[in-house]
């Protein structure tokens, strides 16, 4: 059984384990929205399992610094050939080192760019001075990515009907808008 958590303001957070529901009940951090039949008994206490529990405080991440990815290194450089100015696809992109392996380059925020696969072959295993190219913007390390990762929980069926209050209904706006 699963348990959705909610957020200090209704929304959607995440869908976790029910015994991962009742730590965080018993440490005081959530509120039980609503519970599913099913009863879990210890030698002192009976409860009925949450279905939806809501956090009772804003939780508050430190910020934690852009980790190194494909995704990430695509989003920087906007999906443009970092030579060319190219739009690539996600699926086409080629991880491109600036300076290459073969002359002591990392795979680093400030060696890897977007190219599409012309300028990466022109280029070769050459630095783009060596190879004639110049590059549009120099590679940083960014500060934060745009938050396009982000999931929309949908209610589907199957899902506990405690839920569908909670979660976007992947009809509901369809309907809304043909109206």
């Amino acid at each position: 059984m699963q348990t959705l958590i909610l957020d200090v303001g209704f929304q959607p957070t995440a869908v976790v384990p029910w015994t991962r529901a009742i730590t965080l009940l018993f440490e005081g951090k959530v509120e039980v929205i609503h519970e599913h039949d099913a009863v879990v008994r210890s030698v002192t206490i009976e409860l009925k399992v949450p279905s939806v529990v809501r956090f009772l405080r804003s939780i508050r991440g430190k910020k934690r610094s852009v980790k190194f990815s494909r995704e990430g290194i695509f989003m920087r450089d906007h999906g443009q050939c970092q030579y060319c100015a190219t739009k690539v696809s996600r699926s086409a992109f080629q991880y491109e080192h600036v300076i290459p392996r073969s002359q002591g380059g990392t795979t680093t925020w400030t060696n890897i760019v977007v190219a599409c696969d012309a300028c990466n072959q022109k280029k070769g295993g050459r630095t783009p001075a060596q190879a004639g190219m110049a590059l549009r913007t120099q590679p940083v390390k960014p500060k934060s990515l745009p938050n396009v990762m982000r999931f929309t929980l949908t209610w589907a069926t199957g899902m506990p009907p405690t839920w569908a209050d909670f979660l976007a209904s992947a009809h509901y706006w369809g309907d809304e808008l043909e109206a």
